[in-house]
Order: C-alpha cells, then structure tokens, then sequence
C-alpha cells in the first residue's frame, strides 16, 4: 500500500498539465498554498521581532534582501520569462541532446556572473547598504552588512532553481515548480521557528537559504527522470546562449526600472520611524494574495491562447483578451472591497492579536486599505503586460513602466517628506501611479488593436463597480453590529467569526448582485469552483504551453 502511494505521487508530479484548465488550476491553488504560507510567515516574523523592541531588527531584514534580490531579478527572470523557456524549447523540438547542452551552458553563463556580482557585493557591501539605508544607524547598518551577505548564498541556489523551473515548465511539468516556491516559505518558517530562539534575526535569514535549496531541491528528481544532468559547459558562442542574451535585453531594462522604485521604496521607509518599513512590506504581502491568485494565474494562462490568436486572428485575440480582463476585475474588484473594510480584522488575524502592537495594526490597516485601491490595477497589469508580449512589443511596456517609475518615485518624495504623510504617503504615491500605468497600458494596447469593443467592457465594469460598493456596505454594516453589540474582538474566536461572518455576508451580496445585474463572469466563478472539485480529472489533460509563473525571489515582497 505504501509502495502504491509512492508511485502514484510520482505519477502525479510526472504528468503534464498541458492545457489552461489543467495548467491555471495548478497555478491557482499553488499561489493560494504559497501566499497563505508566506502570510504565516509575516505572521511569525512580527510576532517573534516586531512585538518585543525588535522592530529595525525587523526593518534590517526586509532591506537586507534589496541587493540580493536586484541582482538575481535582473540575472535570471529577465532571461527565464522572456528568452530561455522560448529557446530551449526550440532546441527541445530539434534535439533533445542539443537542448540539455544549451541548458548547461546558459546555467554555466549565469552562475559565473552571479559569482563575480556577488564577490563584489560582498566586498563592498557596507557602502552598498549605507546608499539604500543612509539613515541606519551604525549597529543596523552593521547587521544588514551581515545578512545581506548570507542572503546573497541563497541567490545561487535561486539560480540554478529556476533555471530548472525553465527547463520543467518547457516539459509542460507545472507542479512542482509550483510547489517549489511553498518550500521556500517552509524555510524560513523553519528557520523562525528553530534557529530564532538561539539565533535571534539571524535565524530567519539562515531560513531564506534554507528554502532557497529546498527550492532547488524538490524539482531536482523530475529534472533528472526527463534526462537532464547538468554539466559545466563555457560555450558561450553557442549560437542559443546569443539569442537568450538578444532577448532578454528588453526584459532586463523593465525590470531593472521596478527595481529602482523598489530601492526608493526602501530607502524612503528607512529614512522614517522604526519598524516603517516592516509594515510597510507586511501590508504589501496582505494586499498581494489576491494579485497574485487572480491577476497572476489568469495572466499567464491566457498568454498561449493570446500569442496564437496575435498571430492568426486579431479579433480573436481582443475577445480572449476582453474575456480575461472581465475575470480578472470580477475577482479583484470584490478582494479589494474586502480588504479595505475588513482591513483591521484581518490585520490583527494575520500578524497577532496580542503579539503586534495597537498602534502598528491601524498604520498597517491604513496601508492596506491604500494598497487595496489598486488591487484590480494590480491584477490588470499581469494580463496587460502579457497582451504587449503576445503581440511581440517588449518596448512599450518598458516604457510605459519607466514613466510609472518617474512618477512614483516623485509622488513618493513628494507626500513623504513635503507633505509629511510618512509611510501612508509612501503608499498613496505606489498606489496613483499603479493606477496611473494601468490606464497607460489599457489606451495603448486599444489603439495597438484597432480598438476595443467598449460595450463589451465599458458596461461589464459599471456593473461590476456598482456591485462591488454595495457588497462594500453588505461587509461593513454586520462587521459594525457584530463587533459593538455581540461578539467580543478582543477574544482571536470571536474576531475570525466576525471576520468569516462579515465576508460570507459581503460574498453572498456580490454572488445575488451578481445573478441580478446579469454579470456573465459569474457562470465562470462557478466553473472554478466545479474545477477544484474535478481536479484529479484537471490535472490528466491534455497539450498546451504556458508562461512560466514568476519564481520567488529571495524577498518577502513575492509571496509566490
């Protein structure tokens, strides 16, 4: 019985999931998995940290990540998303051998770059950390030195992981480089929970390289099952290590212009009072669950059916395009009235009742609520980008994203330290411009297709709207009543039961909304439900080739 429970485990992580249904449901349900681990996550590290006087320990391990994490974004997901899937997977047709060769050679390129970056990282990590934190003092200063070195171990594992990822998702295996990114999160819940009680903050950063490995090492036995053993090859002529560098180009510049608002954001935070910076990423990974569940796994499983039609048939493409941006804003929209009504509740259940401080639960819920404004614009980018790539334009996101960056970072300055609005104006700026480079994205793309059909998504969005601020008043009125007349929030019990009652309430509005206003995205909602429980059947079909989902990166900012 044991042996046939090992065996068909194996089958399931062998199996292709091929087409959208297959593919999109293993996405969703691994980024809801990951994103509720990394909440745990945030959880333990602000209970065990935030609660007790540890709050720049806390603001010293989230910006210790900022160097790491900018130089594996720019090294690998540059090449990973937008030239070595494609390539490789050229090879792969051609010649199975020739592909395992381009594999090793490119994994080869990008370690021995990362080693020379990281060397020099390393050396000068002090001065380094002084341009993206200049008002640590010099103990906090001293500790992200130290944490950033040992984070920046966990990059090359990071390295090789994702290069894996590539090579699986090439295979159309999908499930266990959606896994992987759990893994990662287990590390670091690990580290928290073992090593912290010795090792303090230190604890924690051992965790990321821990979950770094385990990253790399749960995909590692299906990689070799397909037959890939990976060989240092310094072939870097070879004419597909070229193309992946061509491409990758425009990729890298996009990334590398969120990367600086990403510095600023740090460099801003730190500059305020202690702990700023931990709620500040705290109330960014609340505010991302549903991002990254709807927005993400929509986004990427509607890039196939987007690159084939971009090619055949333009109208299709604008229907296929139209239909995902319909159910990405049916799911968001509601997420993100939720979160800013229910913002304390669910601040006080994710980081700790008793565990995070008062005052530090209201600023987060105020940076919740302003990050839940641009929730559904969030989400929209996922697919907006990916509707440019399909048409094969990597310039006009790029640039689009440079003008969101210039904006953001002025508004940041701005309202920060002209207004003196502090973290929530740090928030407001990210937030504007997010919303700002939504609507850049959506007029270009219209005008790149000839036009949308504007009945086919003006109308939907008004009555979507119209339900979303009625299910807003459907969570507030129980929330209010139940918290002043019946249950005692003070209690954990008793704030989930508001908190799960309220949502039922503000749910089942939108659903009868939803019947009432004849909102077609709801016959989808119900298919999804239906997928969740037809899902050993999901996970058997049939061949189609998605975009690789985003690996995490070593920063807690990506819950994935």
């Amino acid at each position: 019985m044991v042996a046939n429970l090992f065996k068909n485990s194996a089958r399931i992580f062998l199996r292709k999931q091929t087409n959208i249904l297959s593919a999109s449901l293993v996405l969703m349900v691994a980024v809801l998995l990951s994103r509720l681990l990394g909440l745990w996550r945030d959880r333990l590290l602000a209970g065990t940290f935030f609660a007790y006087g540890g709050e720049w320990q806390l603001d010293v391990y989230f910006a210790a990540f900022r160097l790491p994490d900018m130089v594996f974004q720019l090294l690998v997901m540059g090449a990973l998303s937008a030239a070595f899937i494609p390539v490789f997977s050229r090879y792969l047709d051609e010649s199975e051998a020739e592909a395992w060769h381009l594999a090793s050679a490119v994994i080869t390129l990008a370690a021995g770059i990362f080693v020379v970056i990281a060397v020099l990282i390393f050396i000068f990590a002090q001065p380094l950390s002084r341009l993206i934190a200049p008002t640590f003092a010099d103990r906090e200063l001293s500790l992200m030195v130290q944490l950033t070195r040992i984070m920046l171990m966990a990059q090359f594992f990071f390295i090789l992981s994702n290069f894996f990822t590539g090579i699986l998702q090439s295979h159309q295996r999908f499930l266990l480089p959606a896994l992987a990114p759990i893994a990662y999160n287990l590390g670091i819940i690990l580290g928290i929970l073992v090593l912290s009680p010795k090792w303090g903050i230190y604890g924690p950063t051992i965790g990321v390289v821990i979950g770094a490995f385990l990253h790399l090492l749960v995909q590692t036995p299906v990689l070799w099952r397909l037959g890939f053993v990976y060989k240092p090859v310094f072939d870097w002529g070879h004419r597909g290590v070229k193309r992946i560098a061509k491409l990758m180009l425009p990729r890298t510049l996009s990334l590398a212009v969120s990367q600086i608002e990403l510095t600023v954001a740090v460099f801003i935070a730190t500059s305020l009072t202690a702990g700023s910076l931990s709620i500040f990423y705290l109330a960014q990974h609340l505010s991302d669950l549903p991002v990254g569940l709807f927005g993400l796994t929509i986004g990427q499983a509607a890039l196939p059916a987007l690159s084939k039609e971009a090619e055949q048939n333009l109208d299709n493409f604008k229907d296929i395009f139209l239909s995902s941006c319909r159910q990405i804003l049916y799911l968001s929209l509601p997420m993100g009235a939720l979160l800013i009504v229910l913002r304390i509740p669910l601040v006080r259940i994710v980081f700790g009742a008793k565990a995070f401080p008062w005052e530090a639960t209201l600023l987060t819920g105020k940076v919740v609520a302003i990050f839940a404004l641009s929730v559904f614009a969030q989400a929209l980018i996922q697919l907006l980008v990916r509707g440019f790539y399909a048409l094969q334009d990597t310039l006009t996101p790029l640039l689009i994203s440079i003008f969101s960056v210039i904006l953001s970072v002025s508004l940041s300055f701005w309202l920060v330290f002209g207004l003196k609005m502090g973290l929530i104006g740090l928030s407001l700026a990210i937030t504007l411009a997010t919303l700002a480079q939504t609507v850049m994205l959506f007029v270009v793309l219209e005008k790149k297709v000839n036009g949308f059909n504007k009945k086919a998504y003006l109308w939907p969005l008004i009555k979507m709207s119209l339900a979303t601020l009625l299910t807003g008043v459907a969570l507030w009125v129980p929330m209010r009543f139940l918290d002043q007349f019946l249950l005692d929030t003070t209690r954990t019990i008793q704030l989930i039961l508001l908190t799960i009652v309220a949502g039922l309430c503000g749910l089942l509005v939108y659903l009868g909304l939803s019947k009432l206003l004849k909102i077609q995205e709801l016959n989808s909602f119900w298919q999804t439900l239906r997928r969740f429980g037809a899902w050993r059947r999901i996970l058997a079909q049939s061949e189609e080739v998605l975009d690789a989902p985003a690996a995490p990166p070593a920063t807690p900012a990506s819950e994935e």
